[in-house]
């Protein structure tokens, strides 16, 4: 393969930045970074020129030796990360996926699981592999477990394509869900009702919690949340659709629309980039709406999350279709709304059960 430099003066002529190619087609050119002063003007331009080109040359050997090295499990020097957690950190950057956390939060967990600033290839054997599955299963419930370890595994399967291992360590490592022992509660329509009337110890939760209930954002969604995200009644947010790359918009229900006016007529001029709400933590915010719902009279064990699912099977108790839940959601797919956003139980099993034929014998 022949690698070629390839100058690209800049509009005014008074630098050359240069490229590597080997192609002319598509990832066959790499940006270097790199420039030289085409007129140098005096001795610091000069020297700069030199060793500029000096690079260049280790650049251009570095890319040679990458192209040459594929298909051998040879890893060249330059490239090889004798920390794989350098590795896990730049394959999550590299792979970010818009709307999705569950990659960086392998890489979270994984850090927390292994306990030190530094873990060499070598020492990531089968064993440590299910170690982490355990770690994620005794810490999650869900599919929380399976997500975070199914990246992982990703992760591990690049490593070994780039020669980091001879053999996939975690491939024969399924990925597991752990399902919860208890069903998370939801609120009906008349608890919703209920907790509107009811004051809370803190405001702010109580608004944000609500306007939640009536949008099925997460706590995570509506702590970032901001005013610029509001536009005429509309709530764009940050989750981008795959079909049409553009992000999700949810129309405002006149509940969480007067949340917001009372707000705005509490703030005054607002800031685009300003948070809707200031809230506290996620534990925070949880025991304040235990206490709230407590003094609401609702007999249930509600957290955050219950927002979220209440917002969808009220939705569906109303026959919205799941393809639009989902849409409201911010989902890809229907596949959450069938399995873990729904109602595990009939709310009223007397309605149905006399929908089914009745016939009394003449005799009786």
């Amino acid at each position: 393969m022949t690698i070629t430099v390839t100058p690209r003066p800049t509009r005014n002529g008074q630098k050359i930045y240069h490229t590597l190619e080997w192609g002319k087609g598509k990832g066959e050119r790499r940006a270097t970074g790199i420039f030289t002063y085409s007129k140098p003007r005096d001795q610091l331009q000069k020297n700069h020129n030199k060793e500029a080109l000096a690079i260049l040359e280790t650049k251009k050997a570095q890319l040679i030796l990458e192209h040459q090295s594929i298909g051998t499990g040879y890893i060249p020097t330059h490239n090889f990360k004798p920390n794989f957690l350098n590795y896990y950190e730049e394959y999550v950057n590299n792979n970010k996926e818009t709307g999705n956390r569950h990659l960086q939060n392998s890489f979270t967990q994984f850090k927390k699981f292994i306990e030190a600033p530094f873990l060499a290839p070598i020492l990531i054997t089968e064993n440590l592999c299910e170690r982490f599955r355990k770690y994620l299963l005794g810490k999650y419930n869900g599919d929380t477990p399976a997500n975070y370890f199914a990246r992982f595994k990703r992760v591990i399967k690049a490593a070994t394509k780039e020669g980091y291992f001879r053999i996939n360590p975690a491939e024969d490592i399924a990925t597991k869900s752990n399902p919860s022992i208890h069903l998370k509660e939801n609120l009906e329509a008349e608890e919703y009702i209920r907790l509107l009337k009811t004051p809370c110890l803190n405001a702010e939760v109580r608004l944000a919690f609500i306007f939640c209930c009536y949008t099925g954002l997460r706590h995570v969604d509506v702590k970032k949340l901001t005013w610029g995200q509001i536009k005429d009644g509309i709530l764009v947010t940050r989750i981008i659709q795959k079909k049409t790359g553009k992000p999700v918009e949810i129309t405002l229900h006149r509940i969480a629309l007067s949340i917001l006016d009372e707000k705005i007529k509490r703030l005054g001029k607002l800031d685009p980039k300003e948070k809707v709400f200031t809230l506290p933590t996620h534990d925070g915010c949880n025991k304040i709406i235990q206490q709230w719902i407590k003094d609401a009279g609702v007999g249930k064990h509600i957290t955050w999350h219950c927002a979220r699912l209440s917002f969808s099977i009220l939705l569906q108790d109303a026959n919205v279709d799941t393809a639009t839940v989902a849409l409201l959601m911010g989902l890809a797919t229907t596949k959450h709304v069938h399995e873990t956003y729904k109602r595990h139980r009939p709310k009223d099993q007397s309605k149905h059960i006399e929908k089914l034929p009745d016939y009394i014998h003449p005799n009786e």
